[in-house]
């Protein structure tokens, strides 16, 4: 079995616990389920986006939750009736649930279906309080020489 020790890393990081947690967890079910398949693509500095190939569903058989951190698209499939005898199903039919951890301020744009292909675009927004700032050294702004004009209109 392949396990990842985070150990040493986890003994000299302060803060990180729930990434190693993630990774460790991916590392575990990374041997299971690749139904549908999927792309992640990054489109931008903050823009991404996430296809999945889910042929034979509609709309209303496909559920996308995002809460914190945490992307979920299940889709459950209909049982259709069909009118003759099947002789081979080679399309799977079948429900699923994939999930996609995201980072802190991750949110879901907006979501379309079209060509049996779910694309699902996601934005990073961090909001203006956590975004870097430039700090003035000693925190003050400079003095201001005031020229003395006094001098000048007596010698005059």
């Amino acid at each position: 079995m392949n396990r990842l020790d985070f150990t040493p890393y986890r003994r000299s990081t302060v803060g990180f616990d729930r990434l190693f947690d993630l990774m460790e967890r991916q590392a575990r079910s990374a041997g299971g389920d690749n139904y549908p398949p999927f792309n992640i693509e990054r489109r931008g500095d903050d823009d991404y986006r996430i296809t999945l190939a889910v042929a034979g569903f509609r709309e209303e058989d496909l559920d996308i939750v995002a809460q914190q951190n945490l992307l979920t698209v299940q889709g459950r499939k209909r049982d259709e009736l069909c009118d003759g005898e099947m002789l081979h199903i080679g399309i799977a039919n079948r429900g699923f649930e994939r999930r996609f951890e995201l980072a802190d301020f991750v949110r879901v744009e907006k979501a379309d279906l079209a060509d049996g292909l779910l694309v699902i675009d996601l934005l990073r927004e961090v909001p203006d309080a956590m975004k870097p700032k430039k700090v003035a050294i000693g925190g003050q702004k400079p003095l201001e020489v005031v020229k003395d004009n006094s001098d000048d209109s007596a010698a005059a």
